[in-house]
């Protein structure tokens, strides 16, 4: 089942929820000045001509003359009026049936049994109720037209800080810690938006204090343990040659890498890393690194091109994306070179579905069916350096070919410009 989803800017909604509103209380109120003055109009319509059937009895009872309009035994004369009549009654009588206009009538009997009646239509005071709905349908589009303006001016303003608001929080997802969300948003308005922003600001900070005192755990147990296995690693030296000495010494080997990486990954968090910069030409730098990290990839150059950045960092990247193809992957290994981008792409089962949603997490070393050694922080290492040198490092996994091999590639985007002292943060995509 497919769910479609509409999404409209908080403005509109406003401006709609105003609009409705307005046009609810304006036709409510139109329908009730519409009855109003349509009641009041025939009630002033029966007065008149009850005033009018008693003027024309006068005339007629005194001089035997008909006027005002008035008639004798009208055939027309409603059956209700003619029972008021035989009573001995003066009456008026409204016909309004709602389909057309409106007729007054009204009666009187005379001395000599007879029926005096006047009878009038409701044309000129209908023309007033139409000219009165014109005005009340106008005032209503009015209304509504100046509550959507209104809506319009009222939502643009609490989206455009809605949106500074935003902005500023995806900045901090970045890795700017120098950005508040209060100060971003501003105004003088005090409303929500305030509370919504510090509490991003609080939380924000919260937070940040926690990743620096577990950044700094990690790098002094790190620091802590370089030296016992430095130590360690030098007494494995002097056990004598055999199968457990080997053993002892690619153990005592793995922890000394790992220490090391972690102290690594603690400086690119704690974003201290200032690159080195230098003018290279990355064809001949990228063959001659993966002719010693990976004898057995094949090198691809589709366009040269001369980047400034720091070698030893890029170095780093492509060793840790060879690795990582050769832990998890399989052969062949491609590297290819065009300009300022570099794949690396092996030929096995792809990444995770994890890191291609989430991006590397360390000491996270891949789904079962990428299962291998590892302790999960190459990766983690190459997006850090990719930061430090301003360059951009994507993840995704390769269509299928005709002989049914996938794989995962590494793509990374070397900047036309060097990065800033401060250094700038990519976005590092995750692709399908």
């Amino acid at each position: 089942m497919v769910r479609l989803a509409l999404r409209s800017g908080l403005r509109w909604k406003v401006s709609l929820a105003i609009a409705a509103v307005s046009a609810l209380v304006a036709i409510a109120l139109s329908l009730v000045v519409h009855n109003a003055a349509r009641v009041s109009m025939l009630d002033n319509s029966r007065a008149a001509v009850n005033d009018q059937v008693q003027a024309a009895q006068r005339m007629y009872e005194k001089y035997r003359i008909l006027g005002f309009g008035a008639k004798l035994d009208d055939k027309r004369l409603p059956e209700q009026l003619k029972k008021e009549a035989a009573r001995g009654l003066r009456a008026t009588y409204l016909g309004d049936m709602g389909t057309g206009t409106p007729e007054v009538w009204a009666s009187v009997p005379l001395r000599d049994g007879r029926v005096l009646s006047v009878h009038t239509q409701f044309k000129d005071r209908a023309r007033v109720l139409d000219d009165l709905d014109r005005v009340l349908v106008l005032g209503s589009v009015s209304v509504v037209m100046g509550g959507i303006a209104l809506g319009v001016l009222i939502g643009d303003q609490l989206s455009r800080r809605l949106r500074k608001a935003a902005t500023a929080a995806r900045k901090l997802a970045e890795g700017d810690s120098e950005v508040r969300v209060r100060e971003a948003i501003g105004g003088r308005v005090r409303d929500e938006t305030d509370d919504l922003a510090r509490a991003v600001d609080g939380m924000a900070e919260a937070l940040q204090q926690r990743l620096e005192a577990e950044r700094r755990v990690t790098a002094d147990i790190a620091h802590e343990l370089r030296t016992p296995v430095t130590g360690l690693l030098t007494a494995a030296e002097l056990l004598p040659p055999g199968r457990p000495t080997e053993l002892v010494r690619d153990r005592a080997q793995a922890m000394r890498q790992l220490v090391e990486d972690v102290l690594e990954v603690a400086r690119l968090d704690g974003f201290a890393e200032r690159a080195e910069l230098q003018e290279i030409a990355l064809a001949e730098f990228v063959t001659r690194r993966v002719r010693v990290a990976a004898p057995d990839a094949r090198v691809s150059v589709l366009r040269d091109a001369h980047v400034s950045t720091d070698p030893r960092r890029l170095e780093r990247i492509l060793g840790n994306l060879l690795a990582n193809a050769a832990r998890h992957g399989k052969p062949p290994f491609e590297v290819t070179v065009e300009g300022r981008v570099l794949r690396v792409r092996d030929h096995g089962p792809g990444f995770p579905e994890a890191l291609l949603k989430d991006g590397p997490s360390r000491f996270r070393t891949g789904s079962k069916d990428r299962a291998g050694t590892g302790h999960g922080l190459g990766l983690t290492i190459a997006v850090g350096q990719a930061r430090v040198l301003g360059a951009r490092l994507t993840f995704r996994n390769a269509e299928p070919t005709a002989e049914g091999r996938e794989g995962a590639v590494a793509v990374l985007w070397l900047p036309e410009s060097a990065p800033t002292n401060t250094g700038s943060f990519p976005v590092i995509e995750v692709l399908d």
